[in-house]
């Protein structure tokens, strides 16, 4: 009886060991494993590695393919990478993620030769327009054609091809930038623009030596057109309006995946825009991550900005916990706020955007609510008075540790703000290729001293304890992150000239400014940004290494898998 006894207690015991082993198996069992790569992680621990296995869209192990293989089992999803590269997935830093959708869905002018191909095609939408139709695009850049229009105010063009190319739609064409918009007549009559209208604060209507207006605004002057934009798209039922915006989400989401981005760092979206992103991620339908920041003024802040923290939204899809300021213009459309002039336009210095008191005022808010702040700030002058407010905050709230509050592109900065960055604790949120899209022209805009001392000084900035990270800062560019990673390890301009090459990046930096450095700057290191195991399983494949192919190979490098938590969002298909 007692030996029965004994007997039946171990069987008890190995039935229980039996089901843990078993259970131990299945609970290791991966849902994907990645094989035969070069996985390069980001992480010091294990820099390198052959596969990768994935769990419940997290990473589970990574290693040698022997070491993960016993994880596949019947049910995981196996790829063979054939020795391609995986990285962490690729993080935009800076860009306008409803901005994309919309400029996907408009005309675009990113490579046009001249004015006279966007006069081409604004004839041909007008062909197709009901009268009275508005013609909307972006991404004109005056520097970037190949012959200046005749006549002409500072390189832009009269309104006169514009007006008879659609002589009965408003036309309304923002720059690459977003710092400037040029209309045709129509749409200057629809928002009553004559001579005598003034130029409101912070903006410009450029006009021709007698006066008259020539269909450009710079800055906050766009308003005047945006205005009767807005009117005339009020007879939009709210069907109308959302089904538009859900188009906007779907073909920017589409748009980024191909492109290898997991995680969008958008610019500054509103409250109404963020609840659609909530929605979305509510019905499983956001194939991005979104970290986002409010686009919203003090006075909406002031009445809403607890109840839009929303932090690890949706398994990490949707993050909110920063605001977004502006201080000046861009380079290109000579909005950028200088300490000095312009030596291609000594009349200006710029145009300062947002007032000072109104910056401080975010600045408090952001502060007292536990937000980042992050301002847009390109000229020196700009800067300057951006890490001032910033420097002002932090000494008024000494409590307030690792903030993390950012810069928004810090192009140009006077060699005396420079450290200013890393002693702050402030990250310069940059863009490399705009260091190479507006090579050709910054030293015309800023002279040589200035442009050698201070512009997208991206080493002089590192080199003195800062955080750089990288963006495209799009639509004003293309967000393609090869290209980007190409002009930060290169610095070089179409001419084949390398644009102050001492500040380019090594390529292990470059690829950090787009993972790990990205997910710093919004809090998120901890969950994304390396292939660690624990860490969220967004992956990137590409087809080159761009680790170690020659230079001109890079831009050749193609997406292959674009993968968010554990799932592929994008495969290239096979040819």
């Amino acid at each position: 009886m007692k030996r029965s006894r004994i007997y039946k207690n171990l069987l008890v015991l190995f039935l229980i060991f039996s089901a843990g082993v078993m259970w131990n198996c299945a609970r290791q069992s991966a849902d994907m494993v990645l094989l035969h790569g070069k996985i390069v992680t980001v992480d010091d621990k294990v820099p390198e590695a052959q596969a990768i296995a994935v769990r419940e869209g997290k990473i589970l192990a990574v290693g040698s393919d022997a070491e993960i293989k016993p994880f596949i089992s019947a049910k995981t999803k196996t790829i063979d990478l054939q020795g391609k590269l995986a990285v962490p997935g690729l993080i935009e830093g800076h860009g306008h993620f409803t901005g994309l959708g919309i400029s996907l869905s408009q005309l675009n002018f990113m490579k046009v030769k001249n004015f006279d191909e966007i006069v081409a095609m604004v004839r041909d939408a007008a062909e197709k327009a009901k009268p009275g139709e508005w013609i909307l695009g972006r991404g004109w850049h005056q520097e970037k054609w190949d012959k200046v229009p005749r006549p002409n105010v500072d390189g832009l063009p009269y309104p006169g091809a514009l007006s008879k190319a659609a002589a009965n739609n408003p036309v309304w064409l923002r720059h690459a930038s977003g710092h400037a918009g040029m209309a045709n007549a129509k749409a200057m009559e629809l928002a009553g623009i004559t001579k005598d209208t003034p130029n409101p604060a912070g903006g410009e209507i450029v006009k021709d030596p007698k006066g008259n207006p020539i269909g450009v605004f710079r800055e906050n002057a766009m308003g005047l057109i945006g205005k009767a934009l807005t009117g005339q798209r009020k007879n939009r039922t709210p069907a109308q309006i959302e089904a538009e915006q859900q188009k906007i989400i779907d073909v920017a989401t589409e748009y980024c995946l191909a492109k290898g981005i997991t995680s969008f760092e958008d610019a500054g979206s509103s409250f109404r825009a963020i609840d659609r992103f909530k929605k979305r991620v509510d019905g499983g339908t956001l194939g991005i991550r979104l970290w986002v920041m409010i686009g919203e003024s003090n006075a909406q802040l002031k009445k809403h900005i607890d109840e839009y923290k929303i932090l690890h939204y949706g398994d990490e899809r949707l993050t909110v916990r920063a605001i977004k300021r502006y201080m000046d213009g861009a380079l290109g459309s000579h909005g950028a706020w200088m300490l000095e002039p312009y030596s291609d336009l000594p009349a200006s210095t710029g145009l300062n955007v947002t007032p000072l008191p109104e910056l401080r005022e975010s600045a408090r808010l952001a502060i007292e609510h536990g937000f980042q702040l992050c301002t847009h700030a390109i000229g020196d002058r700009a800067n300057r008075e951006v890490l001032n407010i910033y420097e002002e905050a932090f000494k008024q709230h000494p409590d307030k540790k690792n903030l993390r509050w950012r810069v928004e592109h810090a192009q140009h900065l006077n060699p005396a703000d420079i450290p200013r960055f890393g002693q702050l604790g402030v990250i310069a949120a940059m863009q490399a290729i705009h260091c190479t899209s507006d090579g050709p022209w910054v030293i015309e805009r800023l002279g040589e001293k200035r442009a050698r001392e201070g512009a997208y000084v991206w080493q002089k900035l590192m080199k003195t304890g800062a955080v750089v990270t990288n963006g495209t800062d799009c639509p004003v560019e293309d967000p393609d992150p090869i290209p980007c990673y190409y002009a930060a390890v290169t610095r070089k301009l179409k001419d084949g000239s390398l644009f102050y090459p001492d500040q380019k990046m090594s390529r292990m930096e470059a690829l950090k400014s787009y993972t790990i450095k990205n997910a710093y700057a919004a809090f998120q290191e901890d969950i994304k940004g390396s292939l660690t195991p624990g860490k969220l399983a967004d992956i990137t494949v590409l087809s080159k290494d761009i680790l170690t192919v020659p230079d001109d190979e890079i831009l050749q490098t193609e997406v292959l898998y674009t993968i968010v938590g554990g799932k592929v969002m994008y495969e290239k298909k096979k040819e």
